[in-house]
């Protein structure tokens, strides 16, 4: 089954400063407005209003979360962040509609398509093509994808950066980093600085597609020996800093394995579970988004096709020999060893209370379970997923000793989540301690 067209709206990228500022400075009068309006009304019916319940309501968090996706850049990318990141110490509504940052984004009228392609690849860019379709087949908050065939008949898939999106990043992050605090929609406890200084950091990064480019060939030669797996081939030609071209890849959404035979769904996501633990032991190279939509997946031949390496992150060895130990007592039931890697990779703090420490312990310790049998873990038949969250959110309620934990974690962890997240969907069954052990 080909790529679905997307059915989003074609929105033109506010490309400069002023304007994406204008677009941010209008979202606050507008959540201004809100908070006015409520205030009045309450004070009429003699209510005594409380400002942080005004400003963290539905209303508010949707008129963010349609403005970010106006805009897509760095500004949807740091909605995306904190809707991830911070997910769990929001109200469940909140959540849920920043969430909706992760699969929405408009994408660029034709006009505007034409001019970033035309200052990528100089003004006759079109003699080079037999088709292009002007219709995306996906749109993030980076760039948007498009299917082409060159002359030479070369089956592409162009993904085409939102102009202005690089040079944005920095005032775009700041911005909406302020906005999202002075609109109540992080937590006043939660020092969000240093997802702020690395959300510039991972975009800066993304921003740039020749270096997306080097990631993709790196995971297409780490992974040759695997035929399970296919990565797009890189087409450095007609490849530029703000456009990326690579050849199309045919599959279907990974989740639409949800109804096939369990041996399959077994076997796909075992093959993802190894992927991940051969990233971090052995290749200290990971692809750290989670989304689903980066996997997909070939019936004809079965395989697991790997897509959008924009936020690939080299781990130092230190730190995989840290999770090394971390492991090793887990599946020891060794709980002083899980404690000491547990603070040297930044998960408990000098300061955390005796209380708080207990709790994150028997957290770890809970995740590990599924390590420590010697028969497959059965993702769908387990509540696991669900005890851990709630522990999560117990933790998080205690604002005084909330940490964002290193950057390093932060993004190991979301990409374990993710790919748990998915195992659980797809009710599959895989043998963990088998996967683990050899690396161990």
């Amino acid at each position: 089954m080909p790529h679905r067209k997307i059915e989003s709206r074609a929105v033109a990228v506010p490309s400069s400063r002023l304007s994406r500022l204008a677009k941010l400075g209008g979202l606050a009068s507008s959540i201004a407005g809100n908070v006015a309006a409520d205030v009045a009304g309450q004070l009429v019916r003699g209510q005594r209003p409380r400002l942080d319940e005004l400003l963290l309501t539905p209303a508010n968090a949707l008129k963010v979360a349609d403005r970010l996706a106006q805009m897509r850049g760095a500004a949807m990318k740091v909605g995306q962040l904190i809707s991830m990141d911070a997910g769990d110490m929001l109200p469940p509504e909140l959540a849920e509609i920043l969430g909706r940052l992760r699969q929405e984004a408009h994408h660029m009228p034709v006009p505007q398509l034409r001019r970033v392609l035309t200052e990528a690849w100089g003004r006759n860019w079109q003699q080079r093509f037999a088709e292009f379709d002007a219709a995306p087949i996906a749109a993030a908050s980076i760039g948007q994808v498009h299917r082409a065939r060159t002359k030479d008949g070369r089956d592409l898939a162009i993904k085409v950066q939102y102009p202005g999106v690089r040079r944005s990043i920095d005032s775009d992050v700041d911005n909406v980093a302020a906005l999202m605090r002075v609109a109540g929609l992080v937590p006043g406890g939660v020092d969000i600085a240093p997802m702020v200084v690395e959300a510039k950091r991972q975009l800066h990064e993304e921003a740039d597609y020749e270096r997306e480019g080097r990631c993709l060939s790196s995971f297409g030669a780490l992974l040759a020996d695997r035929p399970e797996f296919r990565v797009p081939e890189l087409h450095p030609d007609l490849t530029a800093p703000n456009v990326l071209a690579m050849s199309y890849v045919d599959g279907r959404p990974i989740d639409s394995l949800a109804p096939a035979p369990q041996p399959e769904r077994d076997r796909v996501l075992t093959l993802l579970i190894g992927l991940l633990f051969r990233e971090l032991f052995e290749f200290r190279l990971m692809q750290t988004d989670p989304n689903f939509a980066n996997y997909r997946y070939a019936p004809a031949t079965g395989q697991v096709l790997l897509l959008d390496f924009g936020a690939t992150r080299a781990f130092p060895a230190e730190f995989a020999e840290l999770y090394r130990r971390l492991l090793r007592a887990g599946l020891g039931g060794d709980r002083a060893g899980i404690r000491a890697a547990a603070r040297d990779i930044g998960f408990l703090a000098d300061d955390v209370p005796a209380r708080l420490e207990q709790a994150m312990l028997e957290m770890f310790e809970m995740s590990l379970q599924p390590l420590r049998q010697d028969a497959p873990f059965d993702f769908g038949g387990s509540d696991l997923a669900m005890r851990m969250r709630e522990a999560g959110m117990a933790m998080a309620s205690d604002r005084a000793h909330f940490r964002i934990p290193p950057m390093d974690t932060l993004f190991l962890q979301r990409k374990f989540g993710g790919i748990y997240m998915l195992a659980t969907r797809m009710r599959a069954r895989v043998d963990l301690r088998g996967i683990v052990e050899p690396y161990l």
